[in-house]
């Protein structure tokens, strides 16, 4: 069973490898696309190895837990190392076309394999420790995608990026320090059985506001989210489409796994601030985005807007409400992806993303236009597209509990996003281009529209499938909140 899960998680190192190696030779942009095509393979195989058997666990070098390494895969882990791979095959599809030979020279295959490892590193571990390493393995992947290229808005939001997240890592190991201290474990299966035993409950409901902090801010929640809308939009559009579907989403994942197996002591207490969070992240992010006028901002603004979502059905911490907190971190980070190599095909057709300076592709790219609706609308929540039901499972949760604010805020925001994402489409693709000229998709060549086109398709026809037939994922989110909630299964196979 330690294969299963080791594969996906060696793949992409593999890949970065080579694909240093060669980064001064075309072949090494084929390799990233054949190592993320055979991650996405090995992610599959895992999803079904953990729906058919249930929960797996591997001890690295043979050391049992709580002492040594442990890789662990529920169905909410496997199916984030899914999602994982199917944006990061997707992305380096795209990249094909956007990302030119200077970048590649640069290193941008390599470090894109590292961060994309880092990522399921962080979904598969069972340790707080590697998870903290996991982090920082992203951490430094993801600057220097950011600052790649080296142009001054670039090493501006990367500064910003780097700064709050080097103080949230400095919170992470403080919180680490402390909970072994208390514990002697970090193992997060044992952890569950030791922090449940002990006489100072205060201590450690202090050390899980430190965890809280230090995951928000990598899930930019509020009010620790200024950096994400200062950064996302500097990068490639490849760069930025994999920083919005993925990295939050870490923050968040990790902040729900803490929340729902170790820290449970203090529900009433701690949850109630992340429900006051999840209020805040929602509307200070769509008023931000309503503000804006570039397509990378308003997007860029919208991920701490659904960021709030997800944390809102941590908050309430039903069966329900952790079912549509897993069906929306995958529904967003499929449609947020898309969104951001929606907008860098809009930029490579009429040079901006700037809201003034463009218009008219309506008529010339209607294509691109149904591209752009479908993702955009189904972040908006209309039905009966993904964004629909996670948002109708999450609302029906809060009313399930009487939480009619959270609810209303949630409704109030969806119709926000609404004006947000008709704003985008009625300038980029309904008005007349400012200049009065006629933008087409024919100057771009034919084989970099197939690799921008293609995954841009492919995400849209599974935001249209996850909508119209939701049952299935459904039943899958509704099992990983049970395991979630109740997580003997979880401890059992990891401790034996």
């Amino acid at each position: 069973m330690s294969w299963y899960i080791a594969t996906p998680l060696i793949l992409p190192f593999l890949t970065a490898v080579i694909t240093f190696l060669l980064r001064r030779n075309p072949l090494g942009r084929r390799i990233s696309c054949a190592g993320n095509l055979l991650l996405l393979i090995a992610a599959f195989i895992l999803l079904f190895q953990v729906i058919e058997q249930g929960i797996i666990a591997g001890q690295m070098g043979g050391w049992a837990a709580p002492f040594g390494i442990t890789l662990v895969a529920d169905y909410l882990s496997a199916a984030m190392v899914c999602i994982t791979a199917i944006t990061a095959f997707a992305v380096s599809i795209y990249a094909l076309a956007d990302i030119g030979t200077r970048l590649e020279q640069l290193g941008y295959h390599a470090l894109f394999n590292v961060l994309i490892g880092g990522v399921i590193g962080a979904f598969l571990t069972g340790d707080l420790f590697n998870l903290y390493v996991w982090f920082e393995v992203m951490l430094i992947a993801s600057f220097g995608l950011l600052v790649l290229g080296g142009s001054r808005a670039q090493i501006d939001g990367g500064v910003k990026y780097v700064t709050l997240n080097l103080v949230s890592t400095i919170l992470f190991l403080s919180g680490i320090g402390l909970l072994y201290g208390i514990t002697g474990t970090l193992n997060l299966a044992d952890l569950a059985i030791v922090v449940q035993d002990l006489e100072n409950t205060g201590l450690v409901t202090v050390i899980a506001i430190i965890f809280m902090i230090a995951f928000g801010v990598k899930a930019a929640v509020f009010p620790l989210f200024f950096w994400l809308p200062a950064s996302y939009h500097t990068p490639a559009f490849a760069v930025s489409a994999v920083f919005a579907g993925l990295l939050t989403k870490v923050g968040v994942y990790a902040m729900i796994r803490m929340f729902t197996l170790v820290f449970v002591n203090d529900v009433g207490f701690t949850h109630t601030i992340l429900l006051w969070v999840a209020g805040f992240t929602m509307v200070t992010g769509v008023l931000g985005a309503a503000a804006q006028h570039d397509i990378r901002k308003i997007l860029s603004f919208h991920i701490v807007s659904q960021i709030g979502y997800m944390i809102m059905g941590l908050a309430i911490m039903t069966p329900l409400a952790i079912a549509g907190a897993v069906f929306y971190l995958v529904h967003h980070i499929l449609v947020k992806a898309n969104l951001f190599l929606v907008a860098g095909v809009v930029n490579h057709v009429t040079g901006s993303t700037q809201l003034s300076k463009i218009g008219g592709l309506y008529k010339s790219a209607p294509l691109l236009a149904l591209f752009f609706f479908i993702p955009a609308f189904s972040l908006a929540g209309f039905p009966p597209l993904s964004g629909f039901w996670a948002k109708y499972i999450l609302i029906k949760a809060a009313i399930d509990v009487s939480g009619w604010v959270i609810a209303a805020v949630a409704l109030l925001v969806g119709l926000l996003t609404i004006y947000s994402m008709t704003k985008i489409w009625a300038e980029v693709f309904w008005k007349r281009h400012p200049d009065d000229r006629q933008p087409t998709l024919d100057r771009i060549e034919r084989g970099a529209l197939t690799a921008y086109l293609f995954p841009i398709a492919c995400l849209a026809t599974m935001t249209v499938i996850l909508g119209v037939a939701p049952d299935a994922f459904v039943v899958f989110a509704e099992t990983a909140a049970k395991q979630l909630l109740d997580p003997s299964a979880y401890i059992a196979t990891v401790l034996g």
